[in-house]
């Protein structure tokens, strides 16, 4: 898609001085006809066409050697400017078609390679801010579009995006649903979203689902529909405004860091069984001494969840920490986790 997207100027260009040498060898003609035959405007526009085109002169031909010498000008000059009028239109029209062809199958190819990848359907108000936010975290995902004009701008950003449906079976197959690690459903529409919910749940029970609900009464159907989560950005929105207006320390604190005005940021690192964080007790670490990481919350396999855990809470294979701290902190406590350092 990137490379038919960069190309079609270039054919517009030739397209377009093929229409103007055309429309000149037109006027030429004519004018040319008309001042040495004596004939109207409008028979001479008659001739110069049957003359442009080779169907021959029958009820109006040049009658001076002047005019048949001139005529012979023209033929040449008409066959010239017709012949690159139809061959650039034949050759834009298949070389688009080629390059789309060979687009969708590289870009198909590209698609069946991904792995634990996020797809993101529709990319609206909604959906646009969840691309940035997924390519400032260098996060691999895919994007399915079916306005042409958009997908066509995040394409050239670089980004991975299909032109399709994101309701149909097909277009989630050709993104990789049954390999990938997240889905958001960011269509405007509930009923849709539903759709792509039940859909991608059904080709891949495993998958991680986030889908927007515009009315407050949609959440339900969604979850029931197999969604993990329901983002309703009007009872958000609404919740923001209260805080901001009832608490403001409390929100700009929470603006700033989700602006990321004082380099802080969440993390949800989860322990693998190599760590050496394992059976060690929260105080024993290297996390809030040197990584200057705070540890929110954490949450057990089981489910079970300690917020603002004490300085004793033992740390478990397959915990989930919930941290917050400076992007090269939250790295450091990463690798930690993973047994990497």
């Amino acid at each position: 898609m990137p490379v038919a997207t960069r190309t079609r100027p270039r054919w517009g260009f030739q397209i377009r001085y093929a229409v103007i040498a055309l429309a000149a060898a037109i006027v030429f003609g004519t004018v040319g006809f008309h001042l040495i035959e004596r004939w109207t405007l409008a028979d001479s526009l008659y001739v110069t066409v049957q003359t442009l085109t080779t169907v021959g002169y029958g009820d109006i031909p040049p009658h001076t050697a002047t005019g048949r010498a001139f005529a012979v000008v023209v033929m040449l000059i008409g066959v010239a400017g017709v012949a690159l009028f139809v061959s650039t239109i034949v050759q834009s029209v298949v070389q688009s078609e080629l390059i789309s062809t060979f687009g969708q199958r590289r870009l198909s190819k590209k698609m069946s390679k991904l792995r634990d990848h996020y797809i993101i359907c529709g990319s609206g108000r909604v959906g646009s801010h969840l691309v940035r936010d997924l390519l400032a975290a260098n996060e691999s995902f895919v994007v399915i579009e079916n306005d042409q004009q958009r997908a066509a701008e995040f394409s050239q950003r670089g980004v991975n995006v299909i032109v399709g449906d994101a309701t149909l079976e097909e277009s989630l197959r050709d993104v990789g649903v049954e390999h990938a690690r997240g889905l958001a459903a960011c269509l405007p529409n509930d009923a849709d979203n539903v759709y792509v919910v039940l859909t991608a749940r059904d080709l891949n029970p495993n998958l991680r689902i986030v889908a927007r609900a515009a009315e407050e009464q949609a959440e339900a159907k969604l979850l029931r529909a197999g969604a993990n989560h329901v983002v309703a950005p009007t009872i958000i929105g609404g919740h923001r405004m209260a805080v901001a207006l009832t608490k403001p320390a409390v929100s700009e604190f929470m603006d700033s860091i989700t602006a990321s005005e004082l380099g802080l940021g969440f993390e949800q690192v989860e322990v693998d069984a190599a760590s050496s964080l394992v059976g060690q007790a929260l105080r024993s670490t290297a996390i809030r001494s040197e990584l200057d990481v705070v540890i929110v919350s954490i949450r057990r396999q089981s489910g079970e969840i300690f917020f603002n855990p004490a300085g004793d809470a033992t740390i478990e294979s397959g915990d989930i920490l919930i941290a917050i701290g400076r992007a090269d902190s939250l790295s450091g406590l990463n690798q930690l986790a993973r047994g990497t350092v």
